[in-house]
């Protein structure tokens, strides 16, 4: 952060009479102060005592400072003004929210992180994002992947944390809370990523923060984003992917949006739509008709790609009976499971229902 940024608040202070301002580092060292004979000194014990208060002033050498904190709480700039009187406390204080108004001003203006939360979020127009990456100096065309990570169960304000440390460059890749479960995960690429890699990298996310913090963790992966334009896309495909593995991948924990296939259009459709779709197929009785063996049976009959000897092999049941239980559904539903047209309408129309349920759970 500039220090001219403090600097111009200080000259505003300068009018407060017989009182010096100025701004310490995280070691002591003066970077902004209204007499410029204490610029460049350092006061090592004050940023001692000062790290371990954090929320109130602190009085040391005739002075008084209060902390102004950066990520993570930690101490990244004081204020501090002349004397250790009550008046000094007050004049700390209303040079403190002047200071910490300007830097988050700042940053928000500035600070990369916070552009790019803001492009995912869909809160910059499009024209404003080529403008602000020419001075962030933030380049348009890398190719990034973006991550969700969904928390589940609990959530830890130490998550981002965590996961930065798989991130270490923090100008190029940025790990961003969204709300109290969800962060999002901008990497950038070097170049072409396979599938494998991305959800390998997905992986290594979803260990750590099992590990570290003992937290099960959902993952959804958007395509890869060939423009920073294309952030805030790949970012909504990742909640995407979360939302419909939700319903259809419910023993999945990392779930890539390039591979939700029909998942994806069903999740998509009205329900009204659906309800005749459902009602269309099964003509002679409804879905719900079928008991939890027979669906345990059609399941595993796709599992095993319509192949009769493996799936009775898998089910440990006689070939014979097997085909005494596919004649049956037949019968009951009007659709050959043997045949290939019949068995994809039936496995549509069970991803339709499973859809609708969670429809009806919510």
């Amino acid at each position: 952060m500039s220090n001219s940024v403090f600097q111009s608040v200080m000259l505003q202070l300068k009018e407060i009479p017989d009182r010096t301002f100025g701004v310490i580092d995280p070691e002591g060292t003066v970077i902004s102060c209204t007499d410029y004979a204490l610029l460049g000194e350092r006061w090592a014990d004050a940023a001692v005592k000062l790290s371990g208060a954090a929320d109130h002033a602190v009085t040391f050498a005739q002075k008084t400072f209060r902390a102004i904190l950066g990520h993570s709480n930690h101490l990244e700039y004081a204020v501090f003004c002349s004397g250790d009187d009550e008046a000094a406390r007050s004049y700390c204080s209303m040079a403190y929210i002047s200071l910490n108004n300007a830097k988050t001003f700042y940053e928000e203006k500035h600070d990369r992180g916070t552009f790019v939360k803001n492009i995912i979020m869909d809160n910059i127009l499009s024209g404003d994002i080529y403008i602000r990456a020419k001075e962030l100096h933030f380049a348009t065309d890398a190719p990034r992947a973006v991550f969700l990570v969904r928390q589940v169960g609990h959530a830890d304000v130490a998550t981002v944390d965590v996961l930065s440390t798989l991130f270490p460059d923090k100008q190029q890749d940025f790990v961003l809370s969204i709300n109290e479960t969800d962060i999002a995960v901008v990497k950038q690429l070097s170049g072409s990523v396979s599938e494998g890699e991305l959800e390998k990298l997905a992986r290594s996310m979803e260990e750590l923060l099992k590990n570290e913090l003992f937290i099960k963790s959902v993952i959804g992966i958007g395509t890869v984003a060939e423009h920073l334009r294309y952030l805030s896309d790949s970012y909504k495909e990742a909640q995407t992917a979360i939302d419909v593995g939700k319903v259809f991948d419910t023993e999945k924990s990392i779930i890539n949006y390039e591979n939700l296939g029909i998942g994806r259009l069903i999740y998509q459709l009205p329900t009204t739509l659906c309800d005749i779709f459902l009602s269309e197929v099964f003509k002679k009785s409804a879905i719900d008709s079928l008991d939890q063996e027979t669906l345990f049976t059609i399941n595993k009959f796709f599992e095993n790609n319509l192949n009769v000897s493996e799936t009775s092999r898998k089910l440990f049941v006689h070939r014979n009976t097997l085909v005494y239980r596919l004649e049956k559904i037949k019968k009951l539903t009007g659709l050959d499971l043997r045949q290939f047209d019949h068995a994809i309408v039936f496995k549509v129309a069970l991803m339709v229902r499973k859809y609708l349920s969670s429809r009806d759970a919510r």
